[in-house]
């Protein structure tokens, strides 16, 4: 006799708010601390927070501090990231933020410092995010969990900062 069970359906998914972020730490830095539970453009905004949040912590840290908050930002993001994709039901959830917070402060920590130039840092990401063009859209759509969601902001900073170098070249 055959089974009648009916095969398991993948949970539907969240919508997070305030108290979802407030029940894990990795919801809380997975989602920017607030900033991408903003109902328009979370990546747009948790951006902005990392731009903020590079301007108030960058008068005390040198760039080889800055280098180690990259790298420990980069591994927790890993596991931050992917465990919030998995309790959301969505692979990259547009309320994870975090993997833009980390891959802008990259940017920032190279660009010169300054409104325009850090304006303009800030457009160009945001550009290259939002296009994803090749290879980033081909990772975003292959790569998975938590190593995914951060790799193709990574990848976006890194075209950021190649589009600066030679504009400035």
């Amino acid at each position: 006799m055959a089974s009648t069970t009916s095969p398991e359906r993948a949970p539907a998914p969240v919508r997070p708010d305030s108290r979802f972020m407030r029940q894990r730490l990795s919801r809380l830095l997975a989602l920017g601390f607030g900033s991408g539970l903003s109902p328009r453009a979370p990546g747009t905004v948790g951006t902005l927070w990392a731009w903020l949040a590079f301007v108030v912590l960058d008068r005390w840290l040198e760039p080889a501090a800055w280098a180690a908050v990259l790298v420990v930002g980069a591994a927790v993001g890993i596991w931050a990231c992917g465990k919030t994709a998995r309790d959301l039901g969505v692979a990259d959830h547009g309320s994870i933020v975090w993997d833009e917070i980390v891959a802008f402060w990259l940017v920032l920590l190279f660009v010169p410092a300054g409104f325009a130039a850090q304006f303009a840092a800030f457009l160009v990401f945001r550009f290259f995010d939002i296009v994803k063009p090749p290879p980033i859209r081909y990772f975003d759509a292959t790569l998975e969990g938590g190593f995914g969601v951060m790799f193709d902001d990574l990848l976006a900073a890194l075209y950021t900062l190649l589009l600066f170098a030679l504009w400035y070249r």
